[in-house]
């Protein structure tokens, strides 16, 4: 089978592969739906208490997991592109901790959700901001100051988290603590994530052959063309967005940004014009299926999707660790 052949046959795979962890997840729960009866709600939608639950209920979820795994995993293939680093993370300058913030801040004062969400974009628009200040500095911008600006910042709102914990009201800590952990449950809203992904990918693609000559090296591009200064912070504060807007939807979920564009990387090469809407999809898919087990494994009792994550990123982060070569980890 030709090379191109071959690409299409996997994204027209991962895409199959993100419907049916949608379906799934409409379909599994206390309450269990045939796929008939899934289609029935969504397109001809009733009053039967099953076409309730997977509307309202089940629907939302399902798409705020697919958005949230599809941001972290495009925000991860940019970021490992951008620092030549399989192993760079889309948390890596902070983002999460500003978002965390701002959202356990609301929660403490006792705010409606809508507000919650509004406080975690704005924290983590205000870390962003902070790092890319910061690291700017005198003019002299580099990537090493970037990430050890980020790393700082993020140290710092770690602190900050700790200390509304440690001060929190007894009946809002499990709340925070779950949020922090990752939860889809109160994600009513996951329309503008979708959108954001796919105006994310729609601005990416152009610029992906820019990306492959870039992951070539620095000179390399600069000699080819490419403008590596403008084309670096347009790239960055576009990840740090799809980043934030993920952490404020579904909160803090490790692991997925890291781990899946890697993995996707091995499988289908270094391509971005591949590798990037393939992450997309994969990310997705992953985070929605975890999401359905996190609510059905020890139903009724709901665990937070990040919890799963870990435990399938953790070990295959230190099968990828182990393979990196020394230096380069």
């Amino acid at each position: 089978m030709p090379e191109r052949h071959r690409l299409l046959a996997v994204l027209g795979g991962l895409l199959v592969g993100a419907a049916v962890a949608v379906l799934l997840s409409l379909r599994v729960g206390e309450l269990q739906v045939g796929f008939a009866d899934v289609l029935t709600a969504i397109f001809r939608p009733g009053e039967g208490q099953a076409s309730t639950i997977i509307r309202e209920l089940r629907l939302p979820r399902a798409l705020a997991a697919f958005a949230c795994g599809g941001l972290l995993a495009t925000a991860g293939a940019l970021m490992q592109v951008l620092l030549r680093n399989p192993l760079a993370d889309p948390y890596i300058l902070g983002i999460s901790g500003g978002a965390a913030v701002g959202a356990l801040g609301a929660m403490v004062l006792g705010a409606a959700m809508f507000w919650v969400d509004v406080s975690a974009f704005a924290g983590a628009l205000a870390a962003m901001l902070l790092v890319f200040g910061l690291a700017h500095g005198d003019g002299s911008w580099t990537q090493t100051r970037l990430l050890l600006t980020g790393v700082i910042v993020a140290a710092g709102c770690g602190a900050a988290v700790s200390l509304m914990l440690a001060l929190a009201p007894d009946t809002r800590v499990m709340s925070m603590l779950f949020w922090m952990m990752g939860d889809a449950s109160a994600a009513a809203r996951p329309w503008p994530a979708l959108v954001v992904l796919a105006l994310a990918l729609v601005a990416v693609m152009p610029f992906a052959r820019d990306l492959n000559v870039l992951a070539r090296g620095e000179l390399t591009a600069r000699a080819l063309g490419v403008r590596v200064g403008h084309l670096r912070i347009a790239l960055y504060v576009l990840a740090s967005l799809l980043t934030a807007t993920s952490v404020t939807l579904v909160g803090s979920v490790g692991f997925v940004g890291l781990v899946v564009p890697h993995l996707v990387r091995l499988v289908l090469g270094n391509d971005q014009r591949v590798l990037i809407p393939a992450a997309a999809l994969a990310g997705g898919t992953l985070l929605t299926l975890a999401d359905t087990a996190a609510r059905t494994v020890m139903a009724p009792q709901q665990l937070p999707v990040g919890v799963l994550t870990a435990l399938i990123g953790v070990p295959v982060f230190l099968f990828l660790l182990s393979r990196s070569p020394r230096g380069k980890a």
